[in-house]
């Protein structure tokens, strides 16, 4: 292996890591709602996140992946965009975990900058991928699968949040 390999691989394991805390960060911007509802849901139950995600995303990829294969350039579309909304509804949900490392780790400008918890956590996060074989195929999918549960329950509890108070039955007298 020569040194433009090397230095090829190296640079593509960086950039992939700095994509990834920058999209944690691009969801706290954008979504702090759902970022904080997906930071409480690790904080309270992040083994039933892990479990939702992995129910939720195991088959939407599963099918995309599969009509990804498929011949017609609509259904491959459609492949791909199953595939997409897994993946960056995993990053949004991610970035709850990112800040909750990072609330781990306190710093006194937190309550100035609260975006740099999820920098910090997103950085202690995204090392942790680096180590062969527990971080490429342990830490780093189940980082995902729970970040998809996460941000489904924080859609979810925010669609909970708006829906409306059914009306009452007319011919039913209140107390």
């Amino acid at each position: 292996m020569i040194m433009a390999d090397v230095l090829k691989i190296f640079l593509i394991v960086v950039g992939l890591l700095i994509v990834l805390v920058s999209y944690w960060l691009a969801a706290q911007s954008l979504f702090p709602r759902i970022v904080h509802r997906a930071w409480h849901s690790y904080s309270a139950h992040p083994l039933r996140a892990t479990l939702i995600g992995t129910l939720a995303a195991g088959p939407l990829v599963a099918i995309g992946l599969g009509l990804l294969q498929a011949g017609a350039a609509p259904v491959k579309a459609l492949g791909f965009l199953m595939v997409a909304t897994a993946v960056l509804g995993a990053l949004l949900g991610s970035a709850g975990l990112a800040r909750r490392i990072g609330a781990g780790l306190p710093s006194a400008v937190d309550a100035e900058r609260p975006w740099r918890q999820v920098l910090r956590g997103g950085i202690v996060l995204s090392l942790t991928f680096l180590l062969p074989f527990v971080g490429w195929f342990l830490i780093l999918p189940l980082t995902l699968l729970s970040g998809f549960g996460t941000a489904l329950g924080a859609a979810y509890s925010r669609w909970r949040e708006r829906a409306p108070e059914p009306a009452p039955d007319p011919g039913v007298v209140a107390p």
